[in-house]
């Protein structure tokens, strides 16, 4: 089912759920500049045989409202935007799932409104702390010297994104995903340009946006929080991610209390077919795990 969803006066969020409504919730939250079709329909899918599924398009982007120019926010309000939609459903409780941008919001959400977060799972993600990752040999690095992205993509980055019609738009989005899925598996350019088709479809236009990476970043440090955080929280180590590449998983694992980590074989910084099944296993594993303990913990 779809909807729109007010967030915040002036901005409305695109909101599509499926899966049984009683079933235990599980909110997806995206990467920046991405449309909620971000996450793939066949994943979503496999995710609702035991969830209520929700995916949204964040502000400015897909068919939410496009305003940042007119109304500037900080990154930490699209955080509470993902719980605002929890409460226009009537979500009082879900386990959130967030991918790049997508999980320092469930970061933000784990660590400020606990109450809601049934569970945590953080994929291609950096942590929101500044505790040192210690290396298996026992020697420290600090947060601010892990490794950044790949030179390939730190240049794609740098060039000025220029309208040059829809079909030079798709083909830049498209060469972007080749970029982002890193070295391991396989490249089909098919599928990411029917997904990218997709999306501008959905979203009505062809327009790149910009606003997550001109919005202000100040403010998403939570390092106490998260350090003592009992929300039960997976974290997915992708061994060919180019934006957080490795030992950005096991830092956040370090820095989040009690995290798990798992590992998918071959994933980079997208979610191409490949990874559909065992991602899916992990997260419902995770999720499974959660829902046994709330259960028990009810009972008591």
């Amino acid at each position: 089912m779809e909807r729109f969803v007010d967030v915040a006066p002036g901005a409305r969020l695109w909101v599509e759920d499926r899966g049984a409504p009683d079933a235990p919730a599980l909110l997806l939250v995206m990467g920046a500049q991405a449309s909620g079709l971000g996450w793939p329909d066949e994943l979503v899918e496999s995710l609702a045989e035991r969830h209520h599924v929700i995916r949204y398009d964040h502000r400015d982007t897909g068919r939410s409202t496009w305003s940042f120019d007119e109304q500037p926010y900080p990154l930490t309000a699209l955080a509470w935007d993902s719980v605002r939609v929890l409460d226009a459903l009537g979500v009082e409780r879900a386990h959130l799932v967030g991918m790049s941008l997508g999980g320092m919001l469930v970061q933000l959400a784990v660590a400020d409104r606990p109450e809601r977060v049934l569970s945590a799972t953080l994929i291609g993600t950096g942590a929101l702390s500044s505790v040192p990752y210690e290396r298996p040999a026992g020697t420290r690095i600090p947060a601010e010297e892990l490794p950044g992205a790949s030179p390939a993509l730190l240049e794609m980055w740098s060039r000025p994104v220029e309208d040059r019609g829809p079909e030079a738009e798709l083909e830049r989005r498209v060469e972007h995903w080749r970029a982002l899925g890193g070295d391991a598996i396989p490249f089909d350019a098919s599928y990411a340009r029917e997904q990218e088709r997709r999306t501008i479809a959905h979203t009505g236009h062809h327009h790149a946006g910009t606003a997550h990476a001109r919005a202000d970043t100040s403010g998403m440090d939570r390092t106490e929080a998260l350090a003592r955080t009992e929300v039960p929280t997976l974290v997915v180590s992708a061994p060919a991610e180019p934006v957080y590449p490795p030992p950005h998983a096991h830092h956040i694992a370090q820095a989040v209390r009690g995290a798990r980590l798992v590992e998918i074989t071959g994933m980079g910084h997208a979610l191409p077919r490949e990874v559909h099944a065992p991602l899916a296993a992990a997260i419902l594993e995770h999720t499974g795990r959660a829902d046994r303990t709330e259960r028990t913990d009810q009972a008591r």
